[in-house]
């Protein structure tokens, strides 16, 4: 297995990890490389970060691809030992705990990050040809959020997860490292710009917009549950859906509150959904 011990922060290997933001990794361009960097892996095509060992684990499980591995010396024959294992030949990046906290801005939890290349995204039909229960992120930019909601989706049920074009990256490194790995077991795309609805009801589904609104059915509404497809459609953190898509949709649904408390934070919002409109 190539090691290649790191003693400070210049090495051209770190840009991935460190000096190159989301959208440099998402459009596979790296500015901070040379052609000089022999040892720096190729940005020639997007890339993500996964962190800690059952992250990556749940990447490799599903096909993606790794590109180098970056840990502290102490994990190569300890946490990182099985994911080495299963790449032999993957370049690994090793320093102390101290440079590596002086590199990502924390103290990795487990000390272990992967590279991997981002996967080309599949069309919505595809994905949403069996679906019965899929979820719509409208404009949702909280990278934490996103991870929290993926981690739901996974575990409740989810077939599919759509996103706006300005929704957030769900391979964003905390929104990957919040859903632990759950946003590569969801299949989710982008919608195209456009009528929410109209995409959707040409997919399949009928539509559940998620607001606070006093004619909106409540989501233990018998009527829901007998939908055969439905799309959940969720807000922005702040402001929830525009009156439009609320408009369009062709129900809206709301979760019963108590105490004068008048909404849940998107996350929490979803996770109640997802339960309560699951399909047995």
């Amino acid at each position: 297995m190539p090691i290649i011990p790191l003693t400070d922060l210049s090495h051209p290997a770190l840009n991935v990890y460190a000096r190159l933001t989301e959208k440099q990794l998402r459009t596979g361009i790296d500015p901070c490389r040379s052609f000089a960097d022999e040892a720096a892996p190729s940005m020639s095509e997007p890339m993500f970060i996964a962190e800690s060992p059952k992250v990556i684990h749940t990447a490799l499980g599903v096909g993606l691809t790794p590109v180098s591995l970056l840990c502290e010396a102490r994990h190569i024959e300890g946490d990182a030992a099985s994911i080495i294992a299963r790449c032999p030949q993957l370049p690994i990046y090793t320093g102390s705990r101290e440079l590596l906290s002086a590199l990502t801005g924390y103290t990795l939890t487990r000390g272990v990050l992967c590279a991997m290349r981002r996967p080309t995204l599949p069309a919505a039909k595809d994905i949403c040809a069996s679906a019965k229960r899929i979820c719509v992120l409208h404009s949702v930019s909280d990278t934490t959020n996103i991870g929290a909601i993926f981690r739901s989706a996974a575990a409740l049920g989810i077939d599919a997860v759509l996103l706006t074009p300005d929704t957030c990256d769900p391979f964003n490194r905390r929104a990957v490292r919040v859903s632990m790995g759950s946003v590569f077991l969801v299949p989710w795309t982008y919608l195209s710009a456009g009528s929410i609805q109209e995409q959707l009801h040409q997919l399949g589904f009928q539509t559940a917009a998620l607001a606070l609104s006093p004619e909106a059915l409540t989501l233990d509404h018998p009527q829901l549950k007998e939908i055969p497809r439905l799309a959940l459609i969720m807000g922005t953190e702040g402001d929830g859906l525009p009156h439009r898509v609320i408009g369009e949709a062709d129900y809206v649904v709301r979760i019963p509150m108590a105490h004068g408390v008048d909404s849940l934070n998107v996350a929490a919002a979803s996770a109640v959904t997802f339960w309560e409109l699951r399909q047995n």
